[in-house]
């Protein structure tokens, strides 16, 4: 594809694949995403395409994938990035303590961040485009997959829908009533839901479904059952940001992260108190000793 050696797809969707590749020039690894045969002579599809390999080029962050190159090979656009090695959120849904959890949320929060200051709303985070960095120590979470990116500017009124279903906020998935960067805040925590009990906090339904009346529901959404272990505090920032009602979540990804770091995670004393528990604990020990001395004295 170009001068860039395609080695092994990574990853297939509608629209696109993206292949592990090599750079020979630079001696480098490379991600390649190439734009489906099938999609090539659709206008629309095509610049939607590009309109994602752009976006990528101007944010420039540590915590979102980079775009170094674009082309055409044989009809096709590709755009190159940086390769991302270390798997994705998806990986470890289930498979990692609370604490790793909740900070892997946090860091994945302050990426969504990110593209948010940038004037931009990602609408499809989920596990799989949330992308692990295992060079460092500790693990790094990066966003990647624009494809369903838009302007903040843009994200008012009627819009199209996309998104993958499960993590859809109610008014992305209406696709009548406009959205901004809660729509992410809400997807954000069920991917934290997800790392933390292996599962998401309800079932997945279509998006024909979802648009098709609940979402007309504003109200406070029926509390998920709480997860035996989760600290209750918790709990309660999660169900805050899956608010059918965008104005009861978090104001934004930073503060949903803020919100994470304030929260316990197994039930637990918080980090705040723990001070105070082992005072009383330890003014508690010394009054049993006291005792059991006199009683011994008076012996």
């Amino acid at each position: 594809m170009g001068r860039y050696r395609l080695d092994r797809c990574v990853g297939a969707g509608a629209f696109a694949t993206v292949w592990q590749g090599y750079d020979p020039e630079l001696d480098a690894p490379v991600a390649v995403k190439v734009l489906a045969d099938n999609w090539v002579r659709n206008a629309d599809v095509r610049e939607r395409f590009l309109s994602e390999a752009r976006l990528l080029h101007r944010i420039e962050s540590r915590r979102v994938v980079r775009v170094h190159d674009v082309g055409v090979a044989d009809a096709r656009p590709y755009f190159v990035m940086d390769f991302v090695g270390g798997g994705t959120l998806a990986d470890l849904v289930g498979e990692v303590e609370p604490d790793e959890a909740v900070r892997l949320a946090v860091e994945a929060a302050e990426a969504v961040h990110v593209l948010h200051t940038a004037g931009v709303v990602h609408r499809d985070i989920k596990p799989s485009n949330l992308l692990l960095d295992r060079s460092g120590d500790p693990v790094r979470v990066l966003v990647a997959d624009l494809g369903s990116a838009k302007r903040l500017a843009d994200a008012t009124g009627y819009t199209v829908t996309t998104g993958t279903p499960a993590y859809m906020a109610p008014e992305q998935a209406d696709g009548e009533t406009g959205f901004d960067g809660r729509a992410d805040v809400y997807s954000l925590a069920v991917v934290t839901w997800e790392l933390l009990t292996g599962q998401r906090p309800e079932p997945a339904p279509t998006t024909h479904a979802r648009a098709g009346g609940r979402h007309g529901e504003r109200g406070p959404r029926p509390a998920p059952p709480a997860p035996a272990g989760l600290d209750p505090s918790l709990v309660r920032v999660l169900v805050a940001a899956l608010d059918r009602d965008p104005g009861r979540r978090p104001p934004d990804a930073q503060a949903f992260a803020r919100a994470l770091l304030g929260a316990g995670t197994t039930g637990r004393t918080p980090a705040g108190t723990s001070w105070s528990a082992w005072l009383v604990g330890l003014v508690a020990l010394v009054v049993f000793a006291v005792a059991v001395l006199l009683g011994w004295l008076l012996l």
